[in-house]
């Protein structure tokens, strides 16, 4: 008897670790899809997603190269906005603020440029850049960041009742060392997962314990 209880209790123990072992491979297939092809079409505006800024208020490599990014896809005329995320309300080193400085300065007029603030996740970049497009009855973004963070942003904003055009800074994931692209989407599996956890309702205490994997410092990306 205690050796049916033993091998049902390993069997089920199996089931759950190959179920758990495909869901990883699925979602780190969907972040690097996502993270290859650029989907930019028209939209009703350009979020981009805040990263680091230097302690002398300039752009992390990371937000410069968004940024830009941003800033090519408005002068192709694909939305007339830049929405610019993250970092306190007022604070002209936010994200957002610095962001906008660099679009002002390669040629995006300043009332083109709106800032979504007070937000240090992606997760609050979706519900601060949604609630200020929604509010303007905009419901179609195309959101620029690094290729390995893009599926669980546009996750974020899809939640958020938006349109989403994922559009990569780079889409060459070939030129990502191996071991660092392998980090970072480990990472942002991790993050789709508390996400997941959350959206399901389990207590704020629980799903906290996978926050340092996702927001810890790290390398030369740093995904909001």
């Amino acid at each position: 008897m205690i050796r049916r209880l033993l091998r049902a209790a390993l069997m089920v123990l199996l089931l759950v670790v190959v179920a758990g072992a495909i869901t990883f491979l699925y979602i780190a297939w969907r972040i690097n899809d996502t993270g290859s092809h650029d989907r930019a079409q028209e939209a009703d505006a350009i979020v981009v997603l805040g990263a680091r800024v230097t302690q002398d208020g300039a752009p992390g490599p990371d937000l410069r190269v968004r940024t830009l990014h941003a800033v090519n896809l408005y002068q192709q005329g694909l939305a007339p906005y830049l929405i610019c995320t993250g970092g306190y309300r007022g604070d002209r080193l936010s994200a957002a603020a610095v962001a906008r400085d660099l679009a002002i300065a390669t040629g995006v007029p300043p009332e083109q440029i709106l800032l979504a603030e007070d937000s240090m996740t992606t997760g609050e970049d979706a519900v601060s850049a949604g609630e200020l497009m929604l509010a303007r009855g905009w419901n179609s973004a195309i959101l620029v960041s690094h290729p390995l963070h893009l599926e669980r942003a546009r996750l974020l904003f899809l939640d958020q009742g938006l349109t989403v055009y994922p559009s990569p800074t780079n889409t060459n994931l070939g030129s990502i060392p191996v071991r660092e692209r392998a980090r970072l989407t480990s990472r942002e599996v991790m993050g789709i997962v508390w996400s997941s956890l959350e959206a399901a309702g389990l207590p704020d205490e629980w799903t906290a314990i996978l926050s340092p994997y996702v927001y810890r410092p790290s390398g030369s990306e740093e995904a909001n």
